[in-house]
């Protein structure tokens, strides 16, 4: 008889190939993971193959779907009670994972988020931040400190709460808004992990300026469907 999957880890990844090995080598360091599925999203690099040999299940996406939609088809994949979403280039602090994990397993939270050290460069302005921030405490009457970390786990039961995930930059402040007003308990953790950052370029500028529209389109949604003025429910 198979052995009952307990913690599911789920990654989506597009052109990773630097830093997938790294951050799967990383999660298999942790005792309570199980299973490890790597969605590549369409790369143009060798990220599926990486993965794949570095001991990960891995789906190929024949076309870039964005974040929401390579972690909906790796999500549907995943068998364990407990489901995590990491991104794909957190290298070796990819094992710093274990601080969400411990807290869902043992009942203490239904959703844990990553908080990051302080930036080692400097990058935007705080603008998205900010205003994730402000549309998360508007909506659900959480207070978030790491509004944008795509690094969460959580147990089934958020799952069935917020399923399928929203498309583009926004997943993240539409997923902490749904789960925060469903009642489900969320719990930042503080953690050391690092990630490839951006800086003040055009690149960083660009990428920085996608995920305030893609928020902006969240906070929007949200107002149609709740109401402008929400009807918060704090944990």
């Amino acid at each position: 008889m198979a052995q009952p999957v307990r913690v599911s880890v789920v990654i989506p990844a597009h052109n990773e190939a630097l830093r997938i090995v790294d951050t799967i080598e990383g999660v298999k360091s942790i005792p309570e993971v199980d299973e490890i599925i790597v969605v590549d999203d369409a790369s143009a690099d060798n990220t599926a193959e990486l993965a794949q040999k570095a001991g990960a299940q891995v789906i190929v996406l024949p076309q870039n779907l964005g974040k929401g939609g390579a972690l909906n088809a790796g999500v549907a994949r995943a068998r364990g009670d407990v489901v995590a979403m990491l991104d794909g280039d957190l290298g070796l602090s990819s094992r710093e994972a274990r601080a969400l994990i411990l807290p869902v397993l043992d009942g203490t939270a239904d959703m844990t988020i990553a908080r990051f050290p302080r930036a080692k460069k400097k990058g935007g302005f705080g603008l998205v931040k900010n205003l994730a921030r402000a549309g998360i405490r508007h909506f659900a009457g959480f207070e978030s400190n790491a509004p944008l970390s795509g690094q969460r786990v959580m147990n089934r039961a958020v799952l069935k709460e917020i399923l399928p995930f929203a498309s583009g930059y926004g997943v993240e402040v539409a997923l902490t808004i749904k789960v925060a007003r469903a009642g489900l308990r969320v719990l930042e953790v503080p953690t050391q992990m690092s990630h490839a950052e951006t800086g003040r370029d055009l690149r960083g500028f660009m990428h920085r300026g996608k995920q305030f529209v893609h928020v902006a389109r969240v906070l929007a949604g949200c107002a149609l469907k709740y109401g402008i003025f929400g009807t918060r429910r704090v944990n």
